[in-house]
Order: structure tokens, then C-alpha cells, then sequence
């Protein structure tokens, strides 16, 4: 592994692909070849909800709000987003996002996960569908 990498989030392709029309998702953690550190880019068209929510077993993270704003699902509570805000999540809990009606362009950070992955799709309704 070298002492650095550079990797450009808009370089890379589109994870979600046709899976979510709406959806960007942009995965650096094999491109900056690290160990402990996941990096991706999400940008979420306007007004729209993420089709899941999910969790991780092991691997805490954290969402930087870059532009637009929403909300996030965090476990059976809804909270705002808008620039600058950074939304912390401990492994176990449920996060999903939405929109608002600007869209909402996000950073996430995650720390070390097993090589395997430790995300579990979390198929409970948002607490306003409930």
C-alpha cells in the first residue's frame, strides 16, 4: 500500500446503477486501496426516498451533508438535514434518507468492516408510514 492515493468521487462509476432511478452512489474504499477507511458520494434527486433502510453489524459512519438538504431515518426517529451537517450513526441503528426538494448530495465515512461486509438491509416503514 503506498503512503498516499487520490481518487476523484465524479470518476468513479455509479454503484446503484438502473437498482434505484434517483439514486447516485459513488464507492472509494478499493480506489484509495485503504485498509480502515470507507469513503463514498451519494446524491439523491429531488424529493426522493431512499427504497431501504439499513445497518451494519460492526462498522460505524458518519454522512456530511454537502449540498441540498432531507431527512434521515434513524431508527423510529426523523431528523433534518442541511449543509454541513454531520449525522454520526452507531452500527446497529436503521438510517435511510430522502431529499428535500432540492435534492441532497451527501459524503459518508465509514471506518474498518469485515472483508465481507456487515450491511443488513433493514425492511421496517419509516416511522411516518407507520
Amino acid at each position: 500500500m503506498s503512503a498516499y492515493k487520490i481518487v476523484n468521487l465524479m470518476e468513479l462509476d455509479n454503484s446503484v446503477g438502473d437498482r434505484a432511478p434517483g439514486l447516485e452512489g459513488r464507492f472509494a474504499r478499493q480506489h484509495l486501496e485503504t485498509r480502515d477507511l470507507g469513503v463514498s458520494h451519494w446524491r439523491y434527486q429531488p424529493n426522493f426516498r431512499a427504497p431501504a433502510s439499513h445497518r451494519h453489524g460492526s462498522q460505524e459512519e458518519a454522512y456530511v451533508v454537502v449540498s441540498g438538504s432531507g431527512r434521515a431515518r434513524v431508527d423510529d426517529e426523523i431528523v433534518e438535514l442541511q449543509p454541513w451537517d454531520v449525522l454520526r450513526v452507531a452500527p446497529e441503528v436503521v438510517r435511510g434518507f430522502e431529499a428535500g426538494p432540492d435534492g441532497l448530495e451527501m459524503i459518508a465515512v465509514g471506518g474498518p468492516r469485515p472483508e465481507e461486509g456487515d450491511g443488513q438491509l433493514a425492511t421496517d416503514p419509516w416511522p411516518d408510514e407507520g
